[in-house]
């Protein structure tokens, strides 16, 4: 008896309309069975798997990172693992897991069936795989528009920031961190659990989605200039050799700031501050090569 899988495609991802049909003949070759369910609008994907959940062994995801972080909280609920089709544009999960982004061979790494556990960060209820973060990161989410993303792929999170960043201002917020309390002056604060985000930038130059922790950063720009070595240095994770850049490891952290801002959690607006994050490990099953 084949394995039974819940087939979830975003249609609007970057490569998900003309991706069904290969997927489809991919895994029929692997011998699973599919129920298949083409979603049209992230949020339905959780009532999804919730419905299906009973008769299925695991859920496979076609879409970006922005698609998995809104099935992630089903999927824990559920206990069910996950097979991840990188569709979208950054694929940063993808990248963490080394996860082929040739749609054969992310399908033959489902059908080979080797599974990891993975840890999952939270905020304020909400589970997420990559990042959180806020500041300078949710005005590049609010400003990237899906027709820049179609139209310059991965180069659209670059173009985009670089509008942004010229006009970024300061805010203060407190951060703490297992008993100690930092109060800073930042135009962004990230929390990563696993290990890329944003199209391929590292959180740190060390960090592991199996770690068990949650490594944060803090950029406390004070001239307009530190924006370029912060640009050479940021995609390789080497933000950490900057002066002011604060980086901070823990299990636990909490950010309070004087009004509420916007949380991204993968790229995706999904809470507001006072922000309390935790890494929760071995949260949940993913196939990987």
């Amino acid at each position: 008896m084949g394995r039974k899988a819940l087939l979830l495609i975003n249609r609007h991802s970057r490569k998900g309309e003309k991706s069904l049909p290969l997927a489809v003949e991919y895994f029929y070759a692997h011998d699973l069975e599919l129920i298949i369910k083409p979603v049209k609008d992230a949020q339905e994907l959780g009532i999804v798997v919730r419905e299906y959940h009973h008769q299925i062994d695991f859920v496979i995801v076609g879409g970006g990172d922005g698609t998995l972080n809104a099935v992630v909280d089903s999927l824990v609920e559920t206990n069910l693992p996950l097979g991840i089709l990188p569709l979208g544009t950054a694929n940063d999960l993808a990248r963490t897991l080394n996860i082929p982004l040739a749609m054969r061979e992310a399908c033959n790494v489902i059908g080979n069936g080797k599974l990891k556990s993975i840890d999952l960060g939270w905020v304020n209820g909400k589970y997420f795989f990559n990042v959180a973060s806020m500041g300078l990161s949710v005005d590049i989410t609010k400003k990237l528009s899906r027709g820049v993303k179609r139209r310059w792929g991965v180069f659209a999170y670059a173009i985009t920031a670089l509008q942004v960043i010229s006009t970024a201002r300061r805010f203060s917020a407190t951060i703490k961190v297992d008993n100690e309390t930092l109060p800073v002056k930042t135009v962004q604060i990230a929390i990563g659990n696993g290990r890329y985000y944003g199209g391929g930038m590292a959180i740190a130059n060390d960090a592991a989605i199996d770690d068990q922790r949650l490594d944060l950063y803090s950029i406390e720009l004070q001239h307009w200039w530190q924006i370029f070595p912060l640009i050479w240095h940021l995609p390789k994770g080497e933000h950490h050799q900057l002066q002011w850049v604060r980086t901070i490891e823990g299990k636990e952290i909490e950010i309070h700031t004087y009004k509420s801002y916007s949380v991204n959690t993968d790229g995706e607006i999904t809470t507001i501050t006072p922000a309390k994050f935790k890494v929760i490990p071995h949260a949940l099953k993913v196939f990987v090569p």
